[in-house]
């Protein structure tokens, strides 16, 4: 019985899969205990050794008993010679990973927001593979002071192996990767760093993370041709800029979609909702570079664009004129002074909205017609609507923004239907 598992002597079990939970683990239910198994498929039969860990269960598969019909063989060798995290649907058809996701958002909802509704629909651009226009990486140090790139496997986070390729990445952000690789050598002095690449065509932007000092800073964004910008966030200090010309002047280093066929569909669509609402007046926070902004104010709406970093404000504010605005500040500290809004648009990043955001949309007077909320977590996109709960849904939509892996971006329109 699976209720008598211990830690410490794990029991081959075979297990139905029946759905796919968010991360991406198959779950099965065996003898009212939740198991969650990776890298399976819904209607796969599997004998798993299963370890009980509180009020759930965890299995290994050790052998597929009969195939789901869902399941597709990995393009990546990584997926399953690493055991690399960074995706986690590749043995699943495509389909299968959009119904998946589907559910994912709509069990999110029930379960931690308190609000049911149908099962959403999914949209889809482009090709889902090669992708991806930015990658981040870990370094590491080998012992003969060489350095590698790569991912975590997924069942330790501890464990680094050296990437050869990505397949959901755009071939150009691999060049890229290999030109940083082949100027290793004047990395700062540290066991560990995370560099990320972006590609903007075939010019590349480079942001370096950790390492206390690196006096080979300059020589090194020298040797890198192919890249108008190097930044560099040392331990414990600000982001500064190593190489390249100004952010402000050109596109944003930092703040674009990993995936913008997808992003452009979505951001289409919320324009058009938002437009549908005739704002004279949009709150556009979590702006990033101000491209939402940016459309609204060329139809003759007011946008101000709320944004904490400063050289992503600087790229808004260089395309905004008055009557619309971008600030640099923290969104929680200043979206009551610049209520009311005829429409709010949130983006958030995965960690969601502070509090105090979801305090000010209650008790904002007079009302605003909608709330966008723009999410690529469902769980704290959950909660947060779970402190709004004068506000009704009036639709979700999900974006198949990151195929071959669990991740799902979420569109929620909500308006205010019940007394604040």
């Amino acid at each position: 019985m699976i209720n008598d598992i211990v830690t410490a002597v794990p029991e081959a079990l075979e297990l139905v899969i029946e759905s796919i939970a968010a991360g991406g683990d198959g779950v099965a239910r065996r003898d009212g205990m939740v198991v969650f198994v990776p890298r399976t498929a819904p209607g796969d039969r599997v004998t798993a050794q299963v370890t009980r860990e509180r009020r759930m269960a965890r299995g290994q598969v050790q052998r597929i008993e009969v195939a789901s019909p869902d399941r597709a063989v990995p393009a990546c060798p990584h997926y399953e010679g690493e055991r690399c995290g960074g995706c986690q649907l590749q043995h699943l058809t495509l389909d299968a990973q959009r119904e998946a996701k589907r559910h994912i958002v709509q069990d999110t909802l029930r379960r931690i927001g308190r609000r049911t509704i149908g099962l959403p629909s999914i949209r889809a651009a482009g090709s889902p593979w090669r992708y991806r226009e930015r990658l981040s990486l870990a370094l590491r140090r080998r012992a003969d002071g060489s350095w590698y790139a790569g991912l975590h496997s997924r069942d330790d986070v501890n464990t680094v192996f050296e990437l050869k390729d990505c397949h959901i990445t755009d071939e150009r952000v691999v060049v890229l990767w290999r030109q940083v690789m082949e100027a290793a050598d004047g990395l700062p002095g540290a066991q560990q760093l995370r560099g990320t690449v972006r590609s903007v065509g075939d010019r590349g932007v480079f942001t370096l993370e950790g390492g206390a000092s690196w006096d080979a800073a300059e020589t090194f964004a020298g040797r890198l041709a192919a890249f108008d910008h190097l930044w560099w966030v040392p331990e414990g200090g600000r982001r500064r800029r190593i190489g390249g010309t100004a952010a402000a002047n050109s596109a944003h280093g930092g703040f674009t979609q990993v995936n913008p066929a997808v992003a452009r569909e979505m951001i289409a669509l919320v324009l058009e909702r938002v437009l549908s609402y005739e704002p004279k007046h949009v709150l556009d926070a979590y702006a990033g570079a101000g491209d939402l902004s940016t459309s609204l104010h060329a139809r003759g709406v007011r946008a101000t664009a709320i944004e904490l970093d400063e050289d992503a404000t600087a790229y808004a504010s260089a395309r905004l004129s008055s009557p619309s605005r971008a600030l640099a500040a923290r969104v929680e500290d200043v979206i009551a002074r610049h209520l009311p809004a005829d429409v709010v648009v949130l983006n958030p990043p995965r960690s969601g909205v502070d509090a105090r955001v979801t305090a000010a949309l209650e008790s904002a007077a007079p009302v605003p017609k909608a709330i966008f909320y723009i999410s690529c977590d469902p769980a704290t996109l959950a909660r947060d609507l779970a402190r709004m709960p004068s506000w009704e849904i009036r639709n979700v939509m999900a974006f198949d923004m990151f195929p071959q892996t669990a991740h799902v971006e979420t569109l929620v329109e909500l308006t205010r239907t019940v007394p604040a």
